[in-house]
């Protein structure tokens, strides 16, 4: 067996103790040596190592260049004084600059990261090369790390890691894998010589992360070429499924050769985009890979942190900085992955934009879209369960949430602006022909909230430090004018038709603070102005997805009222909506504010997005005195039938799929009947 070095002297010598027989020991300064030692080196060891610890500095997100190297570590600044140097020959004085790598949590002096390159410590890797010789391994290695600090149990014997209480002590207490995250003693006890090439199951989130394995970087552009050609007179590929016959003649060992042309003709995606990097997904189709969008500027610092934490619990190339291009790299990328799941950090403006970014890929299907809520209202987080706000929740139960929830589809609409040429236009007005959005997913408003929207906006933009929490967003929606100044008579100068009905003496008759068109059933950082309308209603309550634009007029009074559970004025449940104004007005379209000549707004479904939902886990409390529980009544089921064309057209869009079908039969089933026996009741048609 392959020793890798291990550890510290103790360890080494309780080695010696137990299993003399069965290995030899290094002695000396060789023990230093990292575990790492078996995997490649960076680059080879020249004099260009300067050049590549100066990359090292560079970024602490994933590389997608040619550039990109295996192992990289993704360095970040750290104030964590009290954690030692993970070197343990460090010379650095103690008051240096500390970095610290958010993929694999080892600490280092700024000055050591030259040194910790020369002996060839690499964090875990993220990706597979391929070349001609290449052998593709699907599994996963662990990736062993020396803790001088450790939280939890240990994986073996079950104890509580000890806490030095030396901030400066350079004793190992344990070891740890930065892919699955468990931690062994630093004991010959706890830690046996088998787990160095022991094969890692990726942890508790396996099924979120995606592995190394899939993410390929291909070869320069020059050996492409010139693989290709010489590929180009092999009468097959060398790569694919083998026959019988095959394996009889094949005698080469177990490691399989690549055939570079054999694999570019097959992710044709990848060649034509001219990308250096293709996603290769392969294993289990229970996977549901996590695709995360961070908005490192939501929250304060927030997202930052959030961002860094999820490089640790992921694979790093899953994690996308939205600052840094925004997620059309990510979604260009996995696209073609199957399951694919996504993740928006940020506020509803991080979400949308994620959605409008789907819509211009076409993916299909289009992945769920999960949130983590850092932005100030939060309202598409709200109506999905995911809470109005992040509250440092582990991330490991949000992982969990995500792999478990539910599916849910959302109603978007487009926003069809036009001038209105019969209006009046002040030339004092800053205002603008275009809404800043034309696809509306949350809700549409005009009048006084529109109003404080836009000069929230106006006055961050001008003093941007002062607006850096929600705290202190909040603080300033709570100072502004009310009732307001100049939106007030904002329904003199607009008309309102709904489905071909003209409400507009309806609305100026309610004389409303604002008019808001709303998509879901939360508004204003939670409020729910279209309430729960009764039996006796004409209206009905709201859905994302029932193909209705819910049309609210919000007085002094009802305005207020939301805050403690009241609703506004009804004025429409619709399907399509024109809205006509005659004066620059104030509008906002999801939190995005302006200021709008004269115009006509059309509001018309546009499509439905995919969103994931998290699943409410509901307590059963036991109750002796409640009597036996009831058994579940069998389920309605309605059978339909489609054609394949109708449904290639539609898959998509639930609503007009249900109308192109046909009923073929009603019946009733048990609640616990599962899809294999529906299948065969179904296959009687």
């Amino acid at each position: 067996m392959r020793l890798l070095k291990l550890l510290t002297v103790g360890t080494i010598q309780g080695y010696r103790s137990c299993a003399r027989e069965a290995m030899s020991k290094p002695r000396g300064s060789e023990v230093q040596e990292t575990i790492q030692n078996d995997i490649e080196p960076l680059t080879e060891p020249s004099a260009s190592g300067a050049h590549s610890t100066a990359l090292e500095h560079r970024s602490d997100v994933s590389e997608w260049t040619e550039n990109a190297m295996n192992g990289r570590h993704l360095w970040m600044d750290t104030d964590a004084s009290g954690n030692s140097c993970y070197l343990t020959d460090c010379e650095s004085t103690k008051s240096g600059s500390r970095k610290k790598c958010s993929a694999c949590k080892i600490i280092v002096h700024a000055n050591c990261i030259e040194q910790l390159y020369r002996i060839n410590f690499k964090c875990k890797p993220t990706f597979r090369e391929i070349h001609p010789k290449s052998s593709h391994e699907s599994n996963v290695r662990h990736h062993w790390v020396h803790r001088r600090k450790q939280e939890g149990k240990c994986h073996h014997c079950g104890k509580s890691f000890q806490h030095m209480l030396s901030f400066q002590t350079k004793d190992i207490i344990a070891i740890s894998c930065s892919w699955c995250k468990a931690a062994y003693h630093n004991k010959v006890e706890c830690f046996k010589m088998h787990k160095i090439d022991e094969i890692c199951d990726l942890g508790a989130h396996a099924n979120l992360i995606v592995p190394p394995s899939w993410v390929v970087k291909l070869p320069p552009k020059r050996a492409r070429a010139t693989s290709m050609k010489r590929n180009s007179f092999r009468k097959r590929p060398l790569k694919r499924k083998s026959t019988k016959s095959d394996r009889s003649s094949d005698s080469d060992g177990d490691d399989e050769v690549v055939d570079i042309q054999w694999f570019l003709e097959r992710n044709t995606f990848a060649v034509n985009e001219k990308r250096p990097f293709v996603i290769k997904p392969s294993g289990s189709a229970q996977r549901k890979p996590l695709l995360v969008f961070i908005n490192p500027k939501s929250g304060g610092n927030q997202g930052s942190k959030i961002m860094h934490k999820f490089q640790w619990m992921l694979n790093p190339r899953q994690v996308f900085d939205l600052s840094r291009g925004g997620p059309r790299e990510g979604l260009e990328l996995y696209r073609k992955v199957p399951n694919l799941r996504i993740l928006a950090c940020g506020g509803d403006g991080t979400v949308g934009w994620v959605l409008s970014e789907l819509d211009k890929h076409k993916i299909t299907p289009p992945p769920p879209v999960a949130v983590l809520p850092l932005g100030t209202g939060n309202d598409m987080s709200r109506v999905l369960n995911w809470g109005g706000g992040y509250t440092d929740e582990p991330l490991s139960r949000i992982l969990t949430h995500i792999h478990e929830g539910s599916v849910v589809q959302l109603d978007r609409w487009n926003l069809e602006v036009s001038s209105n040429d019969a209006g009046e236009i002040d030339s004092s007005d800053e205002a603008v022909d275009k809404l800043p959005l034309n696809v509306m997913n949350n809700y549409f408003s005009l009048g006084f909230d529109a109003e404080v929207c836009l000069e929230f906006h106006e006055s961050r933009e001008a003093n941007p430090d002062k607006f850096n929490s929600r705290f202190k967003n909040l603080v300033f929606y709570g100072k502004c004018d009310f009732p307001p100044k100049k939106a007030h008579y904002f329904f003199r100068f607009t008309t309102i038709e709904c489905d071909g009905v003209d409400l507009t003496e309806k609305l100026q008759e309610t004389k409303p603070l604002c008019l808001i068109f709303v998509n879901i059933p939360s508004y204003s950082a939670g409020t729910s102005p279209w309430g729960h309308p009764g039996k006796d209603s004409d209206f009905q309550s709201q859905r994302l997805d029932d193909g209705y634009l819910e049309v609210i007029a919000l007085t002094s009074a009802t305005l207020a009222m939301t805050r403690v559970g009241g609703h506004g004025e009804r004025i429409a449940q619709c399907k399509e909506a024109v809205l006509v104004t005659s004066k620059s007005l104030p509008m906002q379209v999801d939190g995005e504010p302006c200021r709008l000549f004269p115009s006509r707004i059309r509001f018309c479904r546009r499509n439905q997005a995919n969103m994931l939902q998290k699943v409410k886990r509901r307590t059963i409390r036991s109750n002796s005195s409640a009597g036996p529980i009831p058994c579940p009544e069998p389920v309605k089921l309605q059978i339909y039938s489609v054609g394949f064309k109708e449904y290639e057209k539609h898959c998509y869009d639930l609503s007009q799929l249900r109308e192109t079908s046909t009923l073929l039969a009603t019946t009733a089933i048990e609640p616990d009947c599962d899809l294999e026996q529906m299948r065969a009741w179904i296959e009687r048609f």
